[in-house]
This record gives C-alpha cells, sequence and structure tokens, in this order.
C-alpha cells in the first residue's frame, strides 16, 4: 500500500483537482490518502520540508512527489 499525504489550503482549485485525480487512482492502486491542511501545524512543517512554492503537494511514501496541478498520468507511471 502507498501512503499519500496531500497538502491543501482552502478555496485552492488545484487541491480540489487533486483530491479529484486521487479518488479516481485510489482503488486501483491501494493507496491510503490523508489530507492535511497548510494552516495546521503539520502542514507548515511538511510545506517547509518540502520547500513546495504553492499547494497542493502531494507526497508518496513520505518523499514529496508534485506539487501545483496534479499529473494524473505521472502519478500512474509512478505507481507502477
Amino acid at each position: 500500500m502507498t501512503d499519500v499525504v496531500l497538502l491543501t489550503k482552502d478555496d485552492c482549485h488545484f487541491c480540489e483537482q487533486a483530491k479529484d485525480v486521487l479518488a479516481r487512482v485510489r482503488g486501483e492502486y491501494g493507496l491510503h490518502v490523508r489530507e492535511v491542511t497548510l494552516e495546521s501545524e503539520e502542514g507548515r512543517r511538511l510545506a517547509l520540508e518540502s520547500e513546495a512554492p504553492f499547494p497542493p503537494v502531494v507526497f508518496l511514501n513520505g518523499e514529496t512527489f508534485s506539487y501545483g496541478r496534479l499529473s494524473e498520468r505521472k502519478l500512474r507511471k509512478a505507481l507502477r
């Protein structure tokens, strides 16, 4: 199982798009998805550690995978 953390912010169009992509892919690849808001203590820590310039930020098994618009194609390729 792959652990996915999605770092999000309120009123973020790309965050909603990332949630949709993860919802489509979740069942096929057995993903365990957890959402963390940027405003939380954990969210601020993750943002600093990843050095991502803006949300959403996707972490796969603790490693920064992407930020901004999430590419479903790139995600599927990484999960194969």
